[in-house]
């Protein structure tokens, strides 16, 4: 048994996976009290939005669908038209079992989505900081310029691909693509899900009007926003793909004790 990852790690990753699903669920019933997004600094239900996700009737069959530009896709009992659990139609975007709370309330939504990003933004920053002192980040997500080449990067991913995942002490340090997806959590989607927050906040204006004008109005904010909720969604079903096929059960041990099992290589 090793050592893999630090408790400072080991506790934010708890930590964070809670207040992301709690974030994430309460923002999906906020959305559902306006499904539409939109570019700029306005946008309200008579323009345009780029996005929707929304129900129609056509004839006596009513459907739901999600909308991006002029391209519709059918949605019918997962997105903007389903059934709850006592068999009544609903018209929201999202379904009960997807959002906090479960019934519709745009208030409680909103109370438990500003509360837990407060959890958010103090725990990445403190993380951050613990990161740099210990030298987590310079050790293990600093991307050396050999990692950098493309030969380097295509190896990552022809492995990746073909599920040959690391041996021995290589299975201790984190592979090029795991730096690029953790680097690219810590340093462009957290900040960016904060920062895009702030801006739709109208009381930011009395103290950082440049936030919204640098991410190009409130509506535009409100998109990054989404797109990057959804971001960090795309990275969680990537992430648990690669425990599950990686071997959960010493993964999920090296997360939760630290201690990971070293396989060797054949021959070794």
């Amino acid at each position: 048994m090793r050592v893999r990852h630090r408790l400072s790690t080991r506790i934010w990753h708890a930590l964070n996976a809670l207040t992301l699903l709690v974030m994430l669920m309460s923002g999906l019933m906020i959305f559902n009290a306006h499904p539409r997004l939109y570019w700029g600094e306005y946008g309200a239900n008579f323009d345009a939005p780029w996005f929707k996700i929304s129900s129609a009737r056509q004839g006596a069959r009513e459907f739901g669908f999600v909308q991006i530009g002029n391209a519709r896709l059918e949605t019918s009992g997962v997105l903007g038209y389903w059934h709850d659990p006592d068999g009544v139609v609903q018209r929201h975007a999202f379904p009960w079992w997807s959002t906090l709370p479960s019934t519709y309330s745009l208030a409680l939504a909103r109370i438990w989505h500003l509360a837990f990003a407060w959890v958010l933004s103090l725990a990445l920053a403190l993380y951050l900081v613990w990161s740099l002192i210990n030298g987590h980040l310079r050790r293990d997500i600093h991307i050396t310029r050999r990692e950098w080449h493309w030969r380097a990067l295509w190896h990552d991913v022809t492995e990746h691909a073909r599920l040959r995942f690391p041996k021995g002490e290589a299975a201790l340090r984190y592979s090029v693509l795991q730096k690029l997806a953790y680097a690219s959590v810590l340093f462009v989607l957290l900040p960016l899900m904060i920062a895009t927050g702030l801006a739709m906040s109208p009381g930011t204006d009395a103290w950082a009007p440049l936030l919204t004008e640098v991410l190009g109005g409130r509506q535009s904010a409100r998109s990054v926003h989404f797109l990057c909720a959804f971001g960090l969604v795309g990275f969680f079903l990537v992430h648990m793909a690669m425990v599950l096929l990686s071997g959960p059960i010493n993964q999920v041990r090296g997360m939760i004790t630290g201690r990971f099992r070293i396989t060797e290589e054949a021959g070794a």
